[in-house]
């Protein structure tokens, strides 16, 4: 796969494999021509999700908390450019770029792109963290979240080499929700 130039550039400077598209087997992912708020992170931080998802998530959010569930989001959508410097930060640290892949997708692939895909945890939990699944909502998002069009990304094994993160759902594009 050939990469837009601006992404391409962007990969050699972060030293990802230029390969990276064709072994991940992950899309190019485009960002949304419109966001909307849906209120703030854990942090504090507002966060935003693209137009047509942010009112699946509201129903979601709402239908959780109708089961005396809390879903707090963590992250949101990401631009390309937050991505990239997610990437710089882990680096400096002195992640191997083989180990920042593994959790996060490069810059241009990550579903946060898109403003579809969601961070969560819920209170007593630690964020982003496998722990996750043991909680009442995540129990709860695997059995209803398909119902609003989100599906859980990354399960254990799955194809595109991204550890399990049982936090990590996305909205549908051709889901109604």
């Amino acid at each position: 796969m050939n990469l837009p130039n601006a992404l391409q550039v962007l990969h050699e400077e972060l030293a990802i494999p230029s390969d990276y598209a064709s072994v991940c087997g992950l899309p190019i992912v485009e960002e949304p021509a419109e966001l909307a708020s849906i209120g703030f992170d854990i942090e504090g931080r507002e966060r935003f999700l693209a137009a047509d998802s942010a009112p699946k998530w509201r129903a979601l959010c709402a239908a959780a908390a109708a089961q005396n569930l809390c879903l707090q989001v963590v992250s949101a959508y990401r631009s390309i450019d937050y991505q990239a410097d997610l990437f710089r930060n882990k680096l400096r640290r002195g992640l191997r770029i083989e180990d920042v892949l593994c959790v996060n997708a490069a810059p241009g692939f990550s579903e946060h792109h898109s403003g579809r895909a969601l961070d969560l945890t819920t209170p007593g939990y630690e964020a982003l963290s496998q722990g996750f699944e043991t909680s009442p909502a995540f129990a709860w998002l695997t059995e209803h979240a398909k119902d609003f069009g989100f599906v859980m990304s990354y399960p254990r094994d799955n194809p595109w080499g991204i550890d399990y993160e049982p936090w990590h759902w996305c909205a549908r594009a051709d889901s109604a929700g």
